[in-house]
C-alpha cells in the first residue's frame, strides 16, 4: 500500500481526545449525512419508477392502446372501420365502446359516473378487466339483462352490494305529461371489480353495449373502437400513421396522450426530488471541508515532519485527499446498503410507520394506486452513487491543497 494511503487512512481511524476528537466527530457527521442524503436519493427514485411502472401498468390494465371516435361521440358505420383496423399486423384486437356520462343512485347516495358498453368476449381481449373481477362475472353483461359491473370504491360510497338495484339518471331529460323528466334506468350489479386505480373504481360503470346503446338512445351506433397493440409504445407512432387513411370525421388518441398528464407529473416530481435531493448530498459532501480544514491545522506537525524527511506537496495532498474520500465513501457505502434496503421493503417500512403514527402516509384517492410501488434501476444507484463520488472529491481539494502548501520551518515554530 502506498504511504498516502495508509497514512490517510490512519487519520480516518484516529481518535484522539481534544481538538482530534472533536474532528472525529465532525467527520463521523459528515459521514452520517452522507449516509443519509444517499440513502434517500436511492429509495425516492426508486418509489418514482416503481410509480411509474405501476401506473403504467394499471392503465394499461383497463385503457386501451389505442381509441377510435366519431365526430361528436358517435360512429354509425364501426364495422368496415373495426375491420380496416384489424388488418394492420400490429393489431392484436378491436372492441367496439360506448360512453357516456350519468348520475348513479342507491339508496338516496347519488354519484357521477362514466358508464361505458361493452361486449364482454372482445373487451377482455383489448383490456384486463377480467383479472379485476373480485364478485361477479362480466359474462353476465348480456344484451337486454341490464346487468352493470361498478367498482369497488363506487360500491363502498353508495353502499350497494352484489345483486343490489343501481339506478343511473341519463343526463338529457325526455317530455312528459308534466314536462321535461329525467331518463332513468335500473340496472342489476351483477359485477364489482377492483383495478387499484382509484379514477376507474370510484368513477366507472360497465354495462352490456346493447343496453348502453339503448340507455344512451344511440340505435346502433357506438363511441367508437378501442385497439390492443403487440407493443404500447407503438400507439404514437401508429396515430401518425393511421390519421391520413381513416375516413373523415374519426378522432385519433393513443393512452400516452390520454394520461399525459399523470406521466408529466411524475417525471417532474421526481426530477425536482432529485435535485432537492442532490443538494443535501452536496451539504453533506462540503462538510468535509470544514473537516478536513480542522484535521490540516491539528496536523500542521505531522506535515512539517513528513516534508523534512522527503515527502513531496502532490503526497501531502494525495493524504488527505485519501483521508476527505474515505470519509465519503464510508458514508457513501452505508447510505448505498440502507437507501437499497429501504427500497426493497418501503411498502412494509410505511405500514409500520402508519401503525406507529396512525396517519395516512400513502392515501390511495391522491395517488390512484393502491400500494406503494418501488424498482430500484441499477442506472439510478450508478447515478447517485457517481455524483456522490464526485462531491466527496471536489470538497477534498481545496483543504488538500493547503495542507501541501504548509511550510515546515513555519509549521515547526508554534510546536
Amino acid at each position: 500500500m502506498p504511504f498516502e494511503w495508509w497514512i490517510g487512512w490512519r487519520y480516518v481511524r484516529r481518535q484522539r481526545h481534544g481538538k482530534g476528537g472533536f474532528v472525529s466527530f465532525i467527520a463521523l457527521a459528515s459521514m452520517l449525512g452522507m449516509t443519509l442524503g444517499v440513502a434517500a436519493l436511492i429509495v425516492v427514485l426508486s418509489v418514482m419508477n416503481g410509480f411509474q411502472e405501476e401506473l403504467r401498468a394499471r392503465i394499461l390494465g383497463v385503457a386501451a392502446h389505442l381509441e377510435v371516435t366519431g365526430s361528436g361521440g358517435m360512429l354509425a358505420a364501426w364495422q368496415p372501420v373495426a375491420q380496416q383496423l384489424r388488418a394492420d399486423p400490429e393489431v392484436v384486437a378491436t372492441a367496439p365502446f360506448v360512453a357516456g356520462q350519468a348520475l348513479a343512485t342507491h339508496g338516496g347516495v347519488a354519484h357521477g359516473v362514466m358508464v361505458r358498453g361493452v361486449l364482454p368476449e372482445q373487451e377482455a381481449q383489448v383490456g384486463a378487466w377480467q383479472k379485476f373481477v373480485k364478485a361477479g362475472s362480466l359474462d353476465t353483461l348480456t344484451p337486454g339483462a341490464f346487468h352493470a359491473a361498478i367498482g369497488i370504491d363506487l360500491a363502498r360510497q353508495l353502499g350497494i352490494d352484489l345483486g343490489d338495484s343501481l339506478v343511473l339518471i341519463a343526463p338529457d331529460a325526455m317530455l312528459g305529461p308534466t314536462g321535461l323528466q329525467p331518463r332513468m334506468r335500473a340496472f342489476r350489479v351483477a359485477a364489482i371489480f377492483d383495478s387499484g386505480m382509484y379514477e376507474f373504481d370510484s368513477g366507472l360503470v360497465l354495462l352490456s353495449l346493447a343496453d348502453a346503446q339503448a340507455f344512451f338512445r344511440m340505435g346502433d351506433a357506438v363511441t367508437g373502437i378501442r385497439i390492443r397493440l403487440t407493443d404500447p409504445l407503438a400507439a404514437p407512432r401508429k396515430v401518425r400513421e393511421w390519421a391520413p387513411k381513416l375516413p373523415a370525421g374519426l378522432w385519433l388518441s393513443d393512452w400516452t396522450s390520454r394520461h399525459a398528464n399523470f406521466f408529466r407529473a411524475v417525471q417532474l416530481e421526481k426530477t425536482m426530488m432529485t435535485l432537492i435531493l442532490f443538494l443535501i448530498v452536496a451539504v453533506a459532501a462540503f462538510n468535509l471541508v470544514s473537516t478536513l480544514v480542522m484535521s490540516v491545522q491539528d496536523k500542521h506537525a505531522d506535515i512539517a515532519i513528513l516534508r523534512t524527511i522527503g515527502a513531496a506537496p502532490v503526497s501531502i495532498l494525495a493524504i488527505f485527499v485519501v483521508q476527505g474520500a474515505a470519509i465519503g465513501v464510508i458514508g457513501l457505502s452505508a447510505g448505498t446498503v440502507l437507501g437499497l434496503w429501504l427500497a426493497h421493503h418501503v411498502s412494509e417500512v410505511v405500514a409500520f410507520l402508519e401503525a406507529v403514527t396512525g396517519a395516512t402516509l400513502w392515501n390511495k384517492e391522491v395517488y390512484f394506486i393502491s400500494d406503494l410501488p418501488s424498482k430500484v434501476l441499477a442506472s439510478d444507484v450508478a447515478l447517485v452513487v457517481g455524483v456522490s463520488f464526485a462531491l466527496t472529491l471536489l470538497a477534498t481539494l481545496y483543504p488538500s491543497w493547503r495542507a501541501a502548501h504548509v511550510q515546515p520551518a513555519e509549521a515547526l515554530r508554534h510546536e
